[in-house]
């Protein structure tokens, strides 16, 4: 039987593919981590990793070693999980990665409601302008506008939502796309898309983005500053008041998000019940803020 700090350890360089990627998290020098390794490729009599410049990559047998090691991860977490089957009450820290769109404009809602509703909760949102690595642990779970197409992952959809074009309500609106291509155009830093689903302007943007930002939040703040033209999610758009959506026949796009886990965390009661609250949670935000958005475009309508 191996020591489970050694494997620990392991797993560690094992998901960050380097030593000096593994040592922050588990506050350990690069050569410690070497020696440990090494120990570990002595006890076991076989190489683990194929070692190069460019990191560590994991051998047939460090593979086989992964899973298991993983496996045991998985049974040693749930063992510990605080309040399994004790009561309907969730507990403890659950961290959810996000693209910054849903972190910013879906999650705090949805998180706060979370939190009311079990009060032993505590849930980490990390928004990033790429996808989360659950391989490496980054977050218990993640919310994706693609489905993985590789990696030990459970992928559930869940929920469709629409974006538009909008532009501030001061400026005159365009009368057709043709004529949003002579408009300043906000958008993605292109060479920043980190999805194909996020690539929105397609042949509106030929000439070019006038503002970008990697940030759909900053792309909603050029836009309320007068900035130009771009795609909105609708459920940011009650957050952004001066904004209203333009040419909405002819440009509507529809995406969807997906919540994706670690399949070693299967099993787990705890983080199986809070997925499945938060999958309900967040379609029904979804739904809830495009209706208004559709709500506030029939008031504009009725008082003009």
């Amino acid at each position: 039987m191996q020591n489970w700090d050694d494997l620990r350890i392991f797993l560690a360089v094992a998901r960050a593919e380097s030593l000096t990627g593994a040592a922050p998290g588990l506050q350990m020098d690069p050569a410690t981590l070497s020696r440990r390794i090494a120990r570990l490729e002595e006890r076991l009599e076989a190489a683990l990793f194929i070692k190069s410049p460019q990191g560590y990559r994991l051998t047939d047998r460090g593979q086989r070693v992964r899973e298991e090691a993983e496996a045991a991860e998985g049974a040693l977490i749930r063992a510990l999980e605080p309040g399994q089957a004790d009561g309907p009450g969730l507990s403890g820290q659950i961290r959810i990665g996000a693209p910054d769109g849903c972190a910013n404009y879906l999650l705090p809602q949805v998180c706060a409601a979370l939190s009311r509703d079990h009060p032993g909760l505590e849930v980490q949102v990390l928004a990033l302008p790429r996808v989360v690595n659950l391989s490496r642990r980054e977050a218990d779970m993640a919310i994706t506008v693609s489905p993985p197409a590789a990696g030990r992952l459970t992928v559930q959809k869940v929920t469709d939502y629409q974006l538009h074009l909008a532009m501030h309500a001061d400026d005159l609106p365009p009368t057709s796309l043709v004529a949003v291509r002579q408009l300043p155009i906000v958008g993605y830093i292109p060479d920043m898309i980190f999805d194909k689903e996020l690539d929105y302007l397609g042949p509106l943007a030929a000439d070019g983005v006038r503002m970008a930002s990697n940030s759909v939040a900053v792309q909603l703040q050029m836009l309320r500053a007068r900035g130009g033209i771009g795609i909105v999610h609708d459920f940011a758009l009650p957050s952004a008041p001066e904004l209203r959506r333009v040419l909405t026949d002819a440009l509507s796009l529809t995406r969807s998000f997906y919540l994706v886990r670690h399949a070693a965390d299967r099993p787990s009661e705890r983080l199986t019940r809070f997925a499945e609250a938060l999958m309900i949670a967040l379609k029904a935000e979804v739904a809830r803020l495009e209706h208004l958005v559709v709500l506030t475009e029939g008031q504009s309508v009725e008082d003009a």
